[in-house]
């Protein structure tokens, strides 16, 4: 038997059903045809931000279903063949395991998988694609969900609110990068070139940054910025008073002009700190050509954790890790 916790899953539709549709901004629309459920939203974030969310266990855990629900990721491998298990643990407390196996892997362009119940032997009980396509800097997100028959289509959404899971699971989604996106405007713009170090704290960057204030017997630049500050968004889950508290932003100058940045990164919103990714090497150039030079140099034989474009918070931005493993971002405003 089918339930809302498996239908609700991103399936993408094919664009024949969605090419004359006019799309709006901060809108889901779910259709259906004979045994398809068909989900589609235009995304206000650039395509390889979105493919990143969908496609890292850090992020997916965090929007992944209908609203109330809490997810366990116990594997994501995806690449053909690849498995994504994970348990969704409902409102009511009831747990739903999930079991996805990947077909065909286009980064960051498509993924089509099976999808069943989270049984080992259990075929695919629909068939998913998901395709994210790049709208002007933006993403437009279709997914669609082929079920066996009719008959199993129209149960889960007579029975299940498979359209109303399905339009919640994007908004979810939606709500989720926009939270990650007014994380990422909070670095500082200038248009002048420096160096800074960005370090990611488990939730304690204020008691830190209070002990640096004293040892450098410097003052904080712009204040003390709180998650709680960010205005509540539709979809997104709520806020705890703990994380509320939590520094989104904060900067302290030490030696010769030097700018130490921070924030906390709480598991609550997709981020896990450990050593490695506590501390990034933040390049501010004052141009788009150096960002590129020094992006492309320092990225040569490591790995890219974001492709170096224009994001709509007004930033030419990129991190990498060079080969030898330390981290890197970059970030220029000169606009292209």
């Amino acid at each position: 038997m089918m339930r809302l916790a498996e239908v609700c899953m991103p399936g993408n539709p094919s664009n024949d059903i969605f090419t004359s549709k006019q799309y709006l901004m901060n809108t889901t629309h779910v259709e259906r045809t004979d045994r398809e459920v068909i989900a589609s939203r235009l995304i206000d974030a650039p395509r390889a931000l979105v493919f990143k969310v969908w496609t890292e266990p850090e992020h997916i855990a965090q929007w992944w279903g209908p609203t109330g629900f809490t997810n366990t990721v116990h594997e994501m491998n995806v690449k053909p063949g690849g498995r994504f298990r994970l348990t969704m643990h409902g409102p009511d407390g009831t747990d739903y395991p999930n079991l996805i196996v990947f077909k065909e892997v286009v980064v960051p362009e498509k993924l089509v998988y099976e999808h069943g119940n989270g049984s080992d032997d259990a075929p695919g009980n629909f068939h998913v694609t998901v395709t994210f396509e790049e709208r002007e800097g933006k993403t437009l997100l279709t997914m669609r969900s082929i079920f066996q028959s009719k008959a199993d289509l129209d149960y889960v959404i007579d029975k299940h609110g498979a359209f109303e899971g399905a339009r919640q699971n994007m908004d979810r989604m939606a709500a989720y990068l926009e939270t990650r996106i007014n994380l990422m405007t909070q670095l500082k713009n200038t248009n002048m070139s420096r160096v800074s170090t960005y370090l990611n704290f488990a939730g304690n960057t204020e008691e830190a940054f209070l002990f640096y204030k004293s040892v450098f017997g410097t003052e904080f630049k712009g204040g003390i910025q709180r998650f709680g500050q960010i205005p509540p968004m539709e979809g997104a889950p709520p806020m705890t008073e703990a994380d509320k508290k939590l520094i989104l932003h904060i900067e302290l100058e030490i030696l010769g002009g030097h700018i130490l940045m921070a924030t906390d990164a709480p598991e609550s919103m997709g981020m896990k700190v450990k050593p490695g990714n506590n501390m990034h090497i933040n390049l501010e150039p004052n141009t788009r050509a150096e960002t590129k030079r020094l992006y492309d140099a320092l990225s040569a034989g490591g790995e890219i954790t974001m492709e170096l474009q224009d994001m709509f918070w007004g930033a030419y931005y990129g991190s990498c890790t060079d080969r030898y493993g330390i981290n890197w971002m970059f970030n220029c405003n000169e606009k292209g």
